[in-house]
């Protein structure tokens, strides 16, 4: 009985003098957070074999190479697509420059006598307010026809009321007094 007591009581004073408890907990927990992250990762390892399974299922080296070039030639057709319709709206757009975007429709009644606005005077003008008015009088006698040019969104003629109101409401200065 003598020979194990000495070594009962070797243990006791390691256990008691060289073991921390705080370092035995600490050892614990960290075992418990390195068990949690290898639970994890093998999650997520499972779920990139499905991912990579789905994708390569039914495929070979081959068909593989094929189903990437085919995806390729589609990038290659939609660049060469975009880059058209690209050229095509420039192309609209310079052309929208020159055609007719405003317009200014002014109705009156030339003649007191004469029933009726028969009367009117029509500006169109650019993007750049260049243009011209068309002023058509009905009179008794017939009906007659103007046109004055417009550039920078004046007119080298005097212009009559109608025209002139005209002009501004193409301009969008339906507002304004003219000048």
């Amino acid at each position: 009985m003598q020979r194990g007591f000495p070594v009962r009581m070797l243990r006791l004073y390691m256990l008691e003098y060289f073991v921390n408890p705080f370092v035995v907990m600490g050892l614990i927990f960290l075992a418990l957070v390195l068990l949690i992250l290898v639970l994890v990762s093998l999650v997520k390892i499972h779920k990139l074999q499905k991912k990579y399974d789905v994708f390569m299922r039914g495929k070979n080296a081959k068909s593989l190479e094929e189903s990437l070039v085919f995806r390729m030639d589609q990038a290659d057709e939609l660049v060469e697509a975009n880059a058209a319709n690209e050229r095509n709206i420039k192309n609209l757009s310079d052309k929208a420059a020159v055609t007719f975007q405003k317009y200014g429709l002014i109705k009156y009644n030339a003649l007191d006598q004469m029933g009726g606005k028969l009367s009117f005077s029509l500006a169109m003008l650019t993007r750049e307010d260049n243009g011209f008015i068309i002023n058509v009088v009905h009179s008794h006698e017939g009906c007659y026809s103007y046109i004055k040019e417009i550039i920078d969104g004046r007119s080298i003629t005097t212009l009559g009321k109608e025209e002139a109101e005209a002009l501004h409401k193409a301009l969008g200065k339906e507002g304004e007094k003219s000048a």
